[in-house]
């Protein structure tokens, strides 16, 4: 999953960058509000980590345009301002949630799967039903009788078609859903990572529709 990291301090920026690569994370870290501002209208993130003290645009100000514009991505404050009215404004204006600095990296990434599980309508840390499933806490998938752990490519692409069940992502968005700038993305790397999956639950668990790409179906095991 791709994550844009907005946060001026270097000394943080890089702990989390390390934080969240070896939790499996693709990530983006720009160091002020009008970077952030161009990276949240050109690439699809999965989740926003927010810092409001930022130079050239406030984060209070980069959120509001962003929620003004339409974008729905889901957005974490992250500051060490603690007042009472500044996590007003910024949770009235369209965040998801807010945490405060100093804070833990396990803290941070909870309350991440807890966003997007509300983003996703679930309670618990699931996307999916009973046909098909990932788990976000264990990064599990089932599909009817059979059920595995995922790479952290691979729990990426599913987590990207599971969002949205039923919708066709094509090849360039999926690409754009899993990898970070600067990465090298091979041709044929969401065919070798949609044929590991199938690999292991079966050819159905992902259909391909010809010519646009790829999509999950909920309530059908592929068995029919």
């Amino acid at each position: 999953m791709r994550v844009l990291l907005v946060e001026d301090d270097l000394q943080i920026g890089q702990s989390l960058m390390r934080a969240l690569k070896d939790a499996d994370y693709a990530v983006d870290w720009v160091r002020d509000g009008v970077t952030g501002r161009e990276a949240m209208s050109a690439a699809d993130y999965t989740v926003v980590l927010l810092d409001i003290g930022l130079p050239g645009m406030s984060g209070i100000e980069l959120l509001r345009a962003a929620r003004a514009g339409g974008n729905p991505v889901p957005v974490l404050i992250l500051t060490a301002r603690d007042d009472l009215d500044s996590r007003i404004e910024g949770l009235d204006i369209g965040a998801d949630d807010y945490l405060l600095k100093p804070f833990e990296v396990g803290e941070l990434l909870a309350r991440m799967r807890a966003v997007l599980r509300r983003k996703a309508g679930y309670a618990v840390s699931r996307l999916g039903d009973d046909t098909l499933s990932l788990n976000l806490d264990q990064r599990t998938l089932t599909f009817g009788d059979k059920a595995g752990v995922l790479s952290a490519r691979e729990f990426a692409l599913m987590h990207a078609l599971l969002e949205h069940p039923g919708t066709i992502l094509s090849r360039a968005q999926i690409e754009d859903k899993l990898y970070g700038w600067g990465k090298e993305v091979e041709s044929n790397a969401v065919d070798v990572l949609i044929h590991s999956v199938r690999k292991k639950f079966g050819q159905s668990v992902i259909r391909n529709v010809r010519g646009l790409g790829w999509t999950v179906l909920l309530g059908d095991s592929g068995k029919g």
